[in-house]
């Protein structure tokens, strides 16, 4: 049985020496979208991606990003990211780091970007009800943000159920970001989970040619 999923491909693990290359290269092999993780050292423990990462590869790509705003306050800077995205660009917030989420969230929406929220392993479905009936897409995280290559946590599987049952009545779309395998696609596709972020764990850090990996994951073996 087949399943159609989305990849998205975790441009903080990409080799910065050629970062044109990678973009080219993973367009190319077939990738779906460039998930782009700004981190401000603040919010988590890390500064990741930058605006002018960001700038760089809307300009090098007409295929959709996909940004991860791991920032505190984003309502004070959410227009310099949305300055640079088009429609069908994606921005998701993490609801704890802002007073008022809902505000950013209609920024968002006025500027015909797609909303998104980021639930943390820490976060509970039940804390961010209200935010589902606002937002496309939801970004769960298997794994503490800030960091790639980290260890899936296994208590975030019973984050799933709830939001499946609740995607069709609210019309929000399911992600999946953190340490994501083969294993973990199979088991998650055909429950529903709409997309996959994919970094050191499947596609970055190989001698496999991007086109050949993704050709791999899309060729996954579904009983």
């Amino acid at each position: 049985m087949e399943y159609e999923f989305e990849l998205m491909a975790s441009m903080m693990c990409a080799n910065y020496g050629n970062l044109e290359k990678e973009v080219r290269d993973l367009e190319e092999g077939g990738i779906d979208s460039f998930h782009i993780d700004i981190m401000d050292g603040r919010y988590v423990p890390n500064f990741a991606m930058s605006l002018n990462d960001m700038s760089f590869i809307a300009g090098a790509t007409k295929l959709p990003l996909d940004v991860h705003l791991m920032i505190e306050h984003p309502n004070n800077r959410i227009d310099l990211f949305l300055e640079y995205l088009r429609p069908g660009d994606t921005i998701y917030i993490h609801p704890e780091a802002e007073y008022h989420p809902s505000t950013t969230l209609q920024k968002i929406i006025n500027a015909g970007v797609i909303p998104g929220i980021a639930i943390n392993p820490g976060t509970s479905v039940e804390t961010v009800m209200e935010m589902l009936r606002v937002v496309e897409k939801v970004l769960v995280m298997s794994v503490n943000p800030g960091n790639a290559g980290q260890m899936f946590l296994p208590y975030v599987s019973k984050k799933f159920p709830k939001l499946l049952a609740l995607k069709e009545e609210m019309e929000f779309e399911i992600f999946w970001d953190g340490a994501c395998s083969a294993k973990k696609i199979i088991e998650f596709a055909p429950q529903g989970v709409k997309g996959f972020v994919v970094g050191t764990t499947l596609l970055f850090g190989k001698k496999t040619p991007y086109k050949t990996t993704l050709k791999r994951i899309r060729n996954l073996q579904f009983s």
